[in-house]
Parts: C-alpha cells; structure tokens; sequence
C-alpha cells in the first residue's frame, strides 16, 4: 500500500558553520554605483568648464581678430599715405618738367630775338614771331622786297637757322607810304659748337 503525506514538509534549516576569517583579513567593502543625481551634477560641471575654455577662446579669438582689423587698418592708412605723397611726387615731377621745358623755350626764344635782331637789316620790322616744333614763324614789314631779300639771305647765312623759306609779300600803302607785309618761316637748330647756358654756368662754378 503507498502513503501519501499530505502535510507541508518542515523547512529544514541548514546551520552553516561560521568559520572564522584568518587573522589580518579585511573584509571587504561592496563597491556603491554613484546615483543619477551626482551623474547629472558631473555633467553640469563638465558642461561648464567646457563654456568657460570656449568663452575664452571666443575672447581671444575676438581680441585677435580686433588687433588685425586694427593693423590691417593702420596699413590701409599708410597704403593711402604713400598715394598721396606718390601723388605729390608725379605733380612735382610735371611742375618741374614745365618749368625746365619754359626755361628751355625762354632760352630759345632769347637766342632767337637775339640772332633775328643780329640778321635784321634797316628799315625792317617785325610784326610777329613764333615758334613751334623747331620751327620759327615771321611777320613783318619793309620798305622794299630788296631788304626782305637781304633778311632771307642772312638768315641763310646764320647758323642757328636752316631751311629758310619765304612765304609772301603784299604790298601796302599808308599816307603816301608805301610798304611791304611779308612772312617767311625757318627752322631752329643749336650749332655743334654752341654750349648751352646750363653747361656754362657748370663750368663757370668748377672754375
């Protein structure tokens, strides 16, 4: 015959026997995993030692970009300055080229005056002289186209003018005076052996 035992079986406890930890042994601590509320403050603190470097690299990259805009534009002051004295120089370059080129003509026009008034004969005066290109344009009056021959030829015979050509002569008639108008044009040339006024005042100074 089989029997069943329907009663709850005692717990049976076990009795552990404590055994007795060596002498000098430590027991040791079980490790305790930080809560989310000390994570989330190490995150705020990372996060804002993080903005702190980036303000103060955006600081300096802002104090930097400030003293370049300020050197870039000390330069652009100065870049300016050298076009203004750059300036400066090419309109006192041209004032002395016109200078030299009027002391040139007044030094041609007085040699010019000066043989013309040399070659001149009598009883011939002149109107008009100018001079352009080298080449010098005369108006005057004679009493006779004799005399305008006579100025032709020693104008020929100058060495500080070639290429002499008469123009025209018309004759006029004023109180019972008879006259002759007359142009003629030549070209001015210095002689090889002619020293410029510069050259000897150069000269004069070495001396």
């Amino acid at each position: 015959m089989i029997r069943i035992n329907l009663l709850k079986p005692e717990r049976r406890e076990s009795h552990k026997a404590e055994v007795a930890p060596p002498p000098g042994h430590r027991e040791r601590k079980k490790l305790q995993t930080p809560g989310p509320g000390l994570i989330f403050l190490l995150l705020i603190i990372i996060a804002g030692a993080l903005f702190i470097n980036q303000r103060k690299a955006l600081s300096k990259e802002q104090s930097l970009l400030k003293e370049a805009k300020a050197e870039k534009k000390k330069f652009k002051d100065v870049g300016n300055l050298l076009d203004q004295l750059e300036q400066q120089k090419n309109l006192f370059e041209k004032k002395i080229k016109l200078i030299e080129e009027l002391k040139s003509r007044q030094e041609t026009a007085v040699v010019i005056m000066n043989e013309l008034s040399k070659n001149i004969p009598d009883w011939i005066w002149l109107k008009e002289t100018t001079y352009s290109k080298q080449t010098v344009s005369i108006k005057g009056a004679a009493l006779s186209n004799n005399l305008i021959s006579d100025f032709l030829r020693n104008l020929e015979n100058c060495p500080y003018f070639t290429n002499v050509n008469f123009n025209s002569s018309t004759q006029r008639k004023v109180k019972n005076t008879q006259y002759f108008d007359f142009s003629l044009t030549a070209k001015y040339v210095v002689p090889s052996d002619a020293k410029p006024s510069s050259e000897e005042d150069t000269t004069r100074e070495k001396k």
